[in-house]
């Protein structure tokens, strides 16, 4: 571990579904409270702190319609000054989870009722996540002490998709992949996600969905903690199968089988006589061969319904009639 490491930590604050996972059901035999949750996760946090001087941290709530920067280790969430001494405690763990839990009280506060159904803001806290560490990079860059970061973003997820941030959440990974940021997605309530599954991937980050969340501390340790520097010497948890489908660009759901413009690769679940993306008009013959093609009808996923399994490759009709997969491999 002779270079710093940087993480941010994205965490899903959704008061519905953090509601849902502290509830014991059939479908969720270990349920983990919003207390417990946290209690493990500052034992996390302050381990990666611990490992070298010189890592950095920054953690990130998602909360209904909007993201905030709960945290910094540069000072940028200014720190709790007012924290009382404990003997038992090291004082900057002492000051990060103080400073965690107010910065997150404050905005709590601010919230409304009709506020909680609000979808999270998610694409809110990457994109500021890879500004974060696009700055500091440049940063470490010309600071002659430093060789550089190893950078890495850390999402701990429990609601379901939103198909509505597919282009969005698509573009973070992209420019996650030019920053050669890795995206570790932790799965503790709910269904697994597509879109965070190709997040991980992409970016040769790890998905994990956890069988036992009350066992929360022991999977952010042992799979989460080495950062991406060390890890091809360790057997870090992978994915056997991926979920590569798309949402649609016209009424924004996930479709098993969509259509896809030959000229911008926008995807529709249905065939359209002109992209509304780039505005290409498509000759009628096409759009006839195209419906008479179909071997089914256009099937799409509700977000909060269990996923197919990832194994089924996914058929694209592309407008000028050749069938593509999404993950680039020709039909």
């Amino acid at each position: 571990m002779d270079t710093a490491s940087h993480l941010s930590v994205i965490v899903d604050l959704s008061p519905t579904q953090w509601y849902l996972s502290s509830k014991t059901a059939d479908a969720n035999p270990y349920p983990l409270s919003l207390d417990t949750f946290f209690s493990q996760l500052f034992v996390f946090l302050n381990s990666h702190i611990a490992c070298k001087d010189e890592n950095t941290l920054t953690v990130y709530g998602a909360l209904p319609g909007r993201s905030i920067l709960l945290y910094s280790s540069t000072g940028e969430a200014k720190a709790d000054q007012d924290v009382v001494a404990d003997a038992n405690t090291y004082r900057p763990f002492n000051v990060l989870d103080s400073t965690i839990m107010k910065s997150l009280a404050d905005y709590v506060q601010l919230l409304g009722v009709s506020e909680t159904e609000t979808p999270i803001g998610l694409v809110g806290a990457l994109t500021k996540s890879l500004c974060y560490i696009n700055r500091i990079s440049m940063i470490s860059a010309q600071n002659e002490q430093h060789v550089g970061l190893d950078p890495r973003i850390l999402v701990l997820s429990v609601s379901p998709d939103q198909s509505s941030s597919y282009i969005p959440i698509m573009n973070s990974i992209f420019s996650a992949q030019k920053l050669k940021v890795t995206v570790d997605v932790c799965k503790i309530y709910g269904p697994n996600s597509v879109f965070l599954q190709q997040a991980a991937h992409l970016t040769g980050g790890s998905y994990v969905h956890l069988d036992h969340p009350n066992a929360l501390l022991q999977y952010l340790t042992m799979s989460f903690l080495p950062p991406p520097g060390i890890r091809q010497l360790l057997s870090v948890p992978t994915q056997d199968k991926i979920d590569f489908r798309a949402a649609c660009f016209c009424h924004k759901r996930i479709v098993d089988i969509g259509f896809v413009c030959s000229v911008c690769l926008s995807i529709f679940c249905q065939p359209v006589p002109v992209c509304s993306t780039c505005r290409t008009k498509f000759p009628i013959k096409t759009l006839q061969r195209l419906n008479a093609a179909r071997p089914m009808p256009v099937a799409s996923m509700d977000p909060s319904a269990p996923s197919l399994p990832s194994s089924t490759s996914i058929r694209v009709n592309a407008a000028n009639g050749n069938g593509v997969r999404l993950n680039g491999a020709q039909r």
